[in-house]
């Protein structure tokens, strides 16, 4: 055993009702949180012959004699010739077959096996999973096209009593190697010196887990488990009114690069990831708390320094250029301020994970669905770029109350009517 599965933003604006009087007032409501068959047997075996069928085997051996006898005259020719004749003819036709309708059958290139081989010389990058046994090694290798067959290398693992020696990690392995050689890298460990982890921005900490188990051999549902809240609310501040013991939202996107670690695991990851937020925020001179305060009494609702990350966390998804986030983040501000839901897609494609229909929007109820409950969702929905966190934490002042955002335009809107006309 080795030892130490994106969802895109909607882009089709939000379907905003007409206006407060649609909107009920709902409370918030808490997340809910696979022996061998005889041979036959002769009937002469048996030493029991009818006297009919003695009589019958006499007659028969007579005619046998006869005919030998009549055929072995000096004039008698011999059939060698005519068995020479058929293995000729018979190679002829096999011949013909294999060189001639065969081809014509199988063109060339149907005739190559499925599995191809990685060319040899060029440089074959892998990673294998934390916990991974002979057989899950030995088909990474197989898909990679370093090995042709899978149970020949794990005889060869066998032999060399290297199955509980195999580590996880990251390799790169020149293809054309020997099966002995592989092993023995298996074995040494990880040879690659640039453990880079790519985050993107809008990345959940599901999608983050998926990235972690693909780029850097550790388990998925190792992540997730270890990416709580609790865990590390003592160490970083900005935790204190993290909800549902969530750290989505809070694991800065961007490129990391772990080469210098000898060991990389699920809170060396985390932590790295925390520390950037932080670092982020204090660059941007963001102080979430009293950001929260500020946003409160401007807009005359009430927000936590969790809820400035929430709503950074739906601009990402909602907006698609930078010169954007700002507005739609007014927009949402202006209507929690003035009582109205934000009914924003995302928010309820964050709990579905597909988008939603116009019927779901409506009729789910879920307390990430913005369209049936008042304020904000109880965690950010994704990781949001420093350039949604600072449209979050200092949005313009406008009176936009609408906006429709495809990927080639934006409207926004003070009235339900305008807002009508920019896609009717």
């Amino acid at each position: 055993m080795a030892t130490s599965s994106s969802m895109p933003p909607r882009r089709g604006g939000s379907h905003f009702s007409s206006g407060p009087s649609s909107a009920s007032h709902a409370p918030r409501q808490p997340r809910a949180q696979r022996s061998g068959a005889s041979a036959p047997q002769s009937a002469l075996s048996t030493g029991r012959v009818s006297s009919r069928t003695a009589a019958a085997t006499q007659r028969a051996g007579a005619t046998k004699h006869a005919r030998a006898r009549q055929g072995g005259g000096g004039g008698g020719k011999s059939r060698l010739p005519l068995v020479i004749v058929a293995v000729v003819g018979a190679l002829a036709l096999a011949a013909l077959f294999a060189f001639v309708v065969v081809p014509m059958l199988f063109p060339a290139g149907e005739q190559q096996a499925e599995h191809e081989m990685a060319e040899a010389g060029t440089q074959v990058s892998f990673t294998i999973p934390e916990g991974s046994g002979a057989a899950a090694v030995a088909q990474v290798l197989y898909d990679s096209g370093l090995i042709e067959d899978t149970a020949d290398f794990l005889t060869q693992v066998r032999r060399a009593d290297a199955e509980q020696d195999i580590k996880s990690g990251s390799y790169q392995i020149i293809a054309g190697s020997d099966a002995s050689a592989i092993i023995e890298q298996l074995i040494s460990g990880p040879n690659v010196t640039n453990a880079q982890f790519v985050i993107p921005e809008g990345y959940t900490v599901e999608q983050i887990a998926a990235t972690a188990e693909e780029s850097l051999g550790i388990p998925a549902d190792e992540f997730i488990a270890q990416a709580k809240a609790s865990n590390y609310a003592a160490d970083y501040a900005f935790l204190a009114t993290a909800q549902n013991d969530s750290l989505e939202g809070y694991l800065f996107p961007k490129t990391y690069d772990f080469s210098s670690l000898s060991e990389v695991t699920a809170d060396a990851v985390i932590r790295a990831m925390l520390d950037q937020f932080e670092l982020e925020l204090s660059s941007a001179g963001i102080d979430l708390d009293a950001t929260a305060a500020s946003l409160s009494e401007r807009f005359g609702y009430e927000i936590d320094a969790n809820d400035v990350v929430t709503m950074a966390s739906i601009v990402e998804r909602e907006a698609v250029t930078d010169d954007q986030r700002g507005n739609v983040a007014s927009v949402f501000y202006n209507r929690l301020g003035a009582g109205m839901r934000i009914q924003s897609d995302a928010t309820l494609t964050y709990s579905l994970g597909h988008a939603p229909s116009a019927e779901e929007l409506q009729t789910v109820e879920d307390p990430y669905n913005t369209y049936f409950i008042d304020g904000l969702t109880p965690t950010p929905i994704c990781s949001p770029s420093l350039a949604s966190l600072q449209a979050a934490a200092e949005p313009p002042n406008t009176n936009y109350y609408y906006f429709f955002i495809t990927q080639d335009s934006a409207q926004f809107s003070e009235t339900y009517d305008e807002h009508q006309q920019t896609y009717s």
